[in-house]
């Protein structure tokens, strides 16, 4: 098991929209496509209160690559993000890293 962390730096005032878009549309898209979350933060107190956190699990990177391709060609979510937009972009830089546990950690 493989996890992705992606980090959402939100254009300023934008992380409410951010989180409703998730909140309404995505995860409904991500469940047709079989993406699995394992968790959503934001940030208390750190560098900026404007991020989004998350992480995805996934089996193997051919899983990620083949369900994540899915969900960006997806007609729904093209569709449903640029309305999410159409007051401006909501989301000013994402980030990802792919991480995998250690031999000690809780999580396999």
């Amino acid at each position: 098991m493989i996890h992705e962390l992606r980090v959402y730096r939100c254009v300023p005032g934008r992380l409410p929209a951010l989180l409703k878009r998730f909140d309404t549309i995505t995860l409904k898209i991500w469940e047709r496509h079989g993406i699995r979350q394992a968790g959503f933060w934001t940030t208390i107190v750190g560098e900026s209160s404007q991020d989004l956190f998350y992480l995805l699990e996934w089996a193997s990177m051919a899983e990620r690559e083949q369900k994540w391709t899915a969900f960006q060609n997806d007609p729904e979510w093209i569709e449903k993000r640029a309305g999410t937009e159409k007051d401006g972009a909501i989301v000013a830089n994402v980030t990802n890293a792919f991480l995998q546990p250690t031999a000690f950690s809780s999580v396999k």
